[in-house]
C-alpha cells in the first residue's frame, strides 16, 4: 500500500496510500492513460496495465476484491512484456 510513494507522469500526486478504484482510474483517465490489459497478480491481487501516448506505461495493483488501488508505477518495456505474457498466456 504505497500508492502515495510513486509519481505517475501526467497525474497529480496521490493523496494517500490507497485510493478507491473509481477515484484512481478517474485520475489515470484524466491524465491521458488507457487500460491495455488486466488480470491476476501475486498474493491474490489484481493488476491493470495502462498506456499513454507520451509517458511510459504504468502497472497498477489492486486489492483482491478489485475495489482499491494499492500501488502504481511506471514500468519498462521488458516488465510490460512479462506482465502481458502472464495476462494473455502467450510469451513474446
Amino acid at each position: 500500500m504505497t500508492l502515495d510513494r510513486h509519481i505517475i507522469q501526467g497525474v497529480p500526486p496521490f493523496p494517500s496510500k490507497t485510493l478507491e478504484r473509481q477515484k484512481f482510474e478517474q485520475l489515470m483517465i484524466e491524465g491521458g492513460y488507457d487500460i491495455i490489459g488486466e488480470g491476476p497478480a501475486k498474493e491474490n491481487r489484481f493488476q491493470v496495465l495502462w498506456t499513454h501516448q507520451t509517458f511510459p506505461r504504468v502497472e497498477a495493483i489492486y486489492s483482491p476484491d478489485k475495489r482499491t488501488a494499492i500501488t502504481a508505477y511506471h514500468v519498462d518495456e521488458d516488465q510490460i512484456k512479462k506482465s502481458l505474457c502472464l495476462l494473455e498466456e502467450e510469451c513474446f
